[in-house]
């Protein structure tokens, strides 16, 4: 049995993710908090196996109360967010720099045609969260990581014109952590699929750009991709790259359930760049672009996907490690320096 502590100010939404969390045999809510305050008292009571935290409470917030539950008491926190806008979207990204694994739409009304949907996907991310170890963060901890041995990198014969990169689950706290390493005078553009709800695009890209060098951009179709920019891909709309650079969008149906999905990006890249290119997966869940990152690996790109140690979720790289698609297995600092030494070594000249 899964224990679930709601974290949450509303009344009607505390009944009302109850009713939901509790129609699974397989859940049961220990508990429910008003505000960060009480939810610290009901952690050490009940010790849940997951949070699901509410934003804006108050006494104490979302982001307080998860900084305090993960310096203390450590467990898997789900946010559970509504969008209004793009500042709150960016400030809900906030909680995943303060520990929080997963951020989800809190489910619509019964009567919406998307309730059963945002309900599958609360409660298949609670499960999913209930399985993740996670530490203890120490206030004001500075990460330095390991640096790659970029002595080892591979001497590529084609120059790389391009970074793909693709995520799910605990992505964005990775994401930020490998951008940030990169250099502002990257010679290559990045085109990332990250794996997140409708509505927190804008916010994720506000949230990431305070944090790295390289111009951010959620892109148009056809779209030129620049040298030292990074585009990730639109809600709902799979993106890829064409034969003159420039980016392509496609929102006919899901591949592997997701859209966009990774592997319509990493497919795209290795039809029209081959070798000239670097793949990158990270955490997630299932298997979406494992087999693509392989196809990208057959045509001599560089692929490296992320180790199990750092990832949140394996599912994703361990389906691509199966399959032989990886070059290379590294953590998210060692992807970041590796970049950069990978491009720089082939000169990373745009064509």
């Amino acid at each position: 049995m899964i224990k679930v502590l709601i974290v949450e100010d509303s009344v009607v939404v505390q009944e009302f993710l109850e009713h939901i969390l509790s129609s699974d045999p397989s859940i049961q809510v220990v508990g429910i908090a008003n505000n960060g305050e009480e939810a610290i008292e009901l952690v050490r009571q009940e010790k849940p196996d997951v949070i699901t935290m509410d934003i804006h409470m108050p006494k104490m917030d979302g982001f307080e109360t998860t900084k305090l539950i993960m310096e203390t008491m450590p467990t898997p926190i789900v946010i559970i967010s509504v969008i209004s806008r793009i500042k709150e979207s960016s400030y809900t990204f906030r909680l995943l720099e303060a520990g929080a694994l997963a951020v989800v739409l809190r489910p619509p009304a019964f009567d919406n045609p998307m309730h059963k949907t945002a309900v599958d996907e609360l409660i298949q991310t609670v499960k999913l969260m209930s399985e993740v170890k996670v530490v203890r963060r120490i206030r004001s901890a500075v990460s330095i990581g390991r640096k790659a041995d970029v002595t080892k990198m591979p001497e590529v014969g084609e120059t790389i014109q391009l970074i793909a990169i693709g995520a799910s689950t605990g992505g964005p706290q990775v994401l930020q952590k490998i951008l940030s390493r990169l250099p502002r005078d990257l010679s290559v553009p990045v085109l990332i699929v990250q794996h997140i709800a409708a509505g927190f695009v804008e916010g994720f890209v506000d949230w990431l750009g305070g944090s790295i060098l390289l111009p951010l951009h959620i892109p148009v179709q056809g779209e030129k991709a620049m040298p030292g920019h990074c585009y990730i891909a639109p809600d709902n709309c799979h993106m890829g790259v064409g034969r003159d650079m420039r980016i392509v969008l496609d929102n006919n149906k899901p591949k592997n359930g997701q859209q966009p999905s990774v592997a319509f990006l990493f497919h795209s890249v290795a039809e029209v760049l081959g070798p000239h290119a670097v793949g990158v997966l990270l955490t997630g869940m299932g298997r979406d672009g494992a087999i693509e990152l392989k196809e990208m690996k057959d045509k001599g790109a560089v692929t490296l996907v992320q180790n199990e140690e750092s990832s949140i979720i394996f599912g994703m790289p361990g389906e691509a490690i199966k399959l032989d698609a990886a070059t290379y297995i590294l953590s998210p600092e060692e992807i970041a320096d590796s970049l950069a030494a990978l491009v720089k070594k082939n000169n990373g000249r745009f064509l």
